[in-house]
This record gives structure tokens, C-alpha cells and sequence, in this order.
């Protein structure tokens, strides 16, 4: 495990989407999607400073706002965002790519291309354009979770669970951090501790509903089944319940293979 602490590397302000690929089972590896994006959640919309989600970016404008000032940052950092969001992600990496090397020093633009990088699987290199994307001296609890995240696609679990612990001095008890960390227990299949962590987290944020998914995913991956369904249908229709209730039982039933298979 690296001795390099948290804090000695350089990081700033975006934490990584929820829907980024997680290993769940030895070489076996699956993607969170399939854990929270199979139950029917996908990652919450950006929030405006008056706490109201963004309207959906049009593609189409922000394109040719991007075409005539490809050089400007803050228009190159929503273009990327709008294409990590529409699934375009290679292009977001290209996009974010070429406005870090005309500004090389911007922490938001760095941020921004980690992201892009983690979404498209560079988790090396994502981890290590987010270690420049803040400082020790101005740590963001965001990126130090971001940073966990990568390292835990990577297989340094023990050493992910150091960036937790550094975001967590920062924001005790934040529950997408405590999120993170209880996934990363599941990776170990340290799965008592997952649990604990998860309800830590599901208590902070009983309505964050990819919290709620990962709880009971955890819950489900102990045998506790009845549990874990009662969480993952929260309060939903009826409808939208029973969807998610039969996608949770299909995806334990398929790591419940993949573990029969070793």
C-alpha cells in the first residue's frame, strides 16, 4: 500500500458520478450501474445556486458556443459536462483533454477532465489529474472521495479508504463519502462493515435514492432480503417499486452466481 498520505497530493471540487466501474467479486468486475442503474437510478441532476436542478443542457448550443470559443474555460468545463451526461464520453475526455493543455493550472477545468477521464475508465490517469487538481493546503473533500473512487477501480482498496478518511475529517458523516467507503468495504468482501457504514449513510441522507440502492444491495448480499427490498422501494409507486425490487433480486442473483463460479 502507498504511504503517500491523502493530503500530500494535489486535488478541487467535483466528486465522480455515481455510475463508474466497481469490481464486486474477486476478477469478476461489474459496473455500479449495474448496482444503482440497474434499480432505476441514475446520477442526480447538477443543482443551480438556488438549489433547483439544471434543465437539460441543448447539445446543440453549447456545441457551437464551444466551436467559436473552444479556447474559453468555462464553456469547454459545461460542454464536457453536458457530454459525460448524454454518454458521450470519449468525446467529453477529448473535449476536457485540449482545455486542460490551454490552461494547465485551472483546478476546475483539471476536475472536470478527471471525471471525464473516470467515466471513460482512465482510472489511473484519472487519479492523477485529480491529484492536481486542489491542494493540501486547500483540500476538497469532493476530490479526495473521487480519488478513493479511482483507487478502488484500481484495486488499492485500503489505500482508497485513506482518501475517505481524509474527506471524512473534512465532512463528518457525509453520506456519498460514506457511500464510497461502504462500497469499498463490499470490494473486500468486508461486508459487515459495509453494512454498517451504508447505514450510516442512509441515515445522514434517508432520501439520496443511490444511497438507498447501495444499502440494499449490501443488506441483500447478506442474505438479509426482505430488508434490503423494503429500503430499495422507499417510497415509490407501486410500480416503479416492484421494478426495482426485480432488479435487485436479479442483480444478487448474478453475483450470487458469479461467487458459485470461482
Amino acid at each position: 500500500m502507498s504511504k503517500r498520505s491523502p493530503l500530500a497530493s494535489s486535488p478541487a471540487r467535483l466528486l465522480l458520478p455515481a455510475l463508474v466501474v466497481l469490481g464486486l467479486g474477486g476478477c469478476q468486475t461489474t459496473s455500479l450501474e449495474d448496482v444503482t442503474g440497474a434499480l432505476g437510478i441514475k446520477s442526480e441532476p447538477a443543482a443551480q445556486a438556488d438549489g433547483k436542478p439544471d434543465a437539460k443542457p441543448d447539445m446543440d448550443a453549447l456545441r457551437e458556443r464551444y466551436r467559436a470559443k473552444p479556447s474559453d474555460p468555462a464553456i469547454a468545463l459545461e460542454y464536457g459536462k453536458a457530454l459525460r451526461e448524454s454518454g458521450q464520453r470519449g468525446q467529453a475526455v477529448a473535449v476536457m483533454e485540449q482545455a486542460v493543455l490551454a490552461h494547465p493550472s485551472n483546478k476546475a477545468l483539471l476536475a472536470g477532465y478527471g471525471r471525464a477521464l473516470a467515466d471513460n475508465g482512465n482510472f489511473q490517469q484519472a487519479f492523477d489529474v485529480l491529484s492536481r487538481a486542489h491542494t493540501p493546503e486547500d483540500p476538497d473533500w469532493r476530490i479526495l472521495s473521487a480519488q478513493g473512487a479511482a483507487l478502488d477501480q484500481l484495486g488499492r482498496n485500503e489505500e482508497a479508504q485513506q482518501y475517505y478518511a481524509a474527506a471524512l475529517k473534512i465532512v463528518p458523516d457525509e453520506p456519498q463519502v460514506l457511500s464510497n467507503l461502504g462500497l469499498s468495504y463490499v470490494l473486500q468482501n468486508n461486508l459487515p462493515r459495509a453494512e454498517e457504514t451504508m447505514r450510516r449513510a442512509h441515515q445522514r441522507n434517508p432520501g439520496d435514492p443511490r444511497v438507498r440502492a447501495n444499502l440494499a444491495l449490501v443488506l441483500g448480499l447478506e442474505g438479509k432480503q426482505a430488508e434490503a427490498e423494503t429500503i430499495v422501494k422507499g417510497d415509490l409507486p407501486p410500480d416503479q417499486a416492484a421494478a426495482k425490487v426485480t432488479a435487485l433480486r436479479q442483480l444478487l442473483a448474478k453475483k450470487q452466481q458469479q461467487r458459485a463460479e470461482k
